[in-house]
């Protein structure tokens, strides 16, 4: 199979943790759909990437629904509990997460407009999902080792990449000294190979 992402899309991240995790071999296709050779829209009509393109040339698109199906191929270490009740936690973990990662991407495309044409209302409510987001991350998070459960899952993945995006694109928000514990988490996470593996590039 192949995946057709970019090293600093944090929903592309999600998923390479994923399959590194579950440990299925991909072919890793590099294609930001802002460049005007982009292929993406072949594979996806949304223009969006991460696409998973499996051995028959099926796509998959959104990460949400390629982790799940994953989670769901291999054996190996599930990530998504079968438990109903978890299984809803673990997945509202990973829309809050991803939200908050919207929020932040919304922020930096309005930014990276020319200052005359920069819509300072939108930043800001932008802004204020983030900071909301964060704040419900660390208010749950508590003094537990893990996001939801005891053990290790998708939920600490979604949250992850979060907190790695907000390193690459909102470094002044300073979350590590706002949030301890979600400090914790991150170079709890960041110990393990598939975060050190797909850290994004700082560009």
């Amino acid at each position: 199979m192949k995946l057709i992402a970019a090293p600093t899309s944090p929903y592309s991240r999600k998923v390479r943790i994923v399959l590194a995790e579950k440990r299925i071999d991909y072919e890793f296709v590099i294609d930001p759909p802002g460049d005007a050779a982009t292929r993406v829209p072949e594979f996806n009509p949304l223009g969006k990437i991460p696409v998973l393109v499996l051995d028959d040339d099926t796509t998959l698109f959104d990460s949400r629904v390629i982790v799940e199906y994953l989670d769901l191929a291999s054996p190996v270490g599930r990530l998504i509990p079968d438990d109903t009740r978890h299984r809803i936690q673990v997945r509202r973990w990973e829309a809050l997460a991803d939200g908050c990662t919207d929020a932040v991407v919304a922020v930096m495309v309005e930014s990276r407009r020319a200052p005359d044409k920069q819509n300072g209302e939108w930043i800001a409510r932008q802004q204020g999902k983030v900071d909301r987001a964060l704040k419900a991350i660390s208010e749950e998070l508590g003094s537990k080792p893990w996001c939801s459960g005891d053990h290790f899952n998708l939920s600490d993945i979604a949250v992850g990449c979060t907190l790695g995006y907000l390193d690459l694109r909102m470094a002044s928000l300073n979350w590590r000294k706002l949030y301890p514990n979600l400090e914790k988490l991150a170079d709890k996470l960041a110990r393990r190979a598939p975060f050190k593996d797909t850290e994004s590039p700082k560009t």
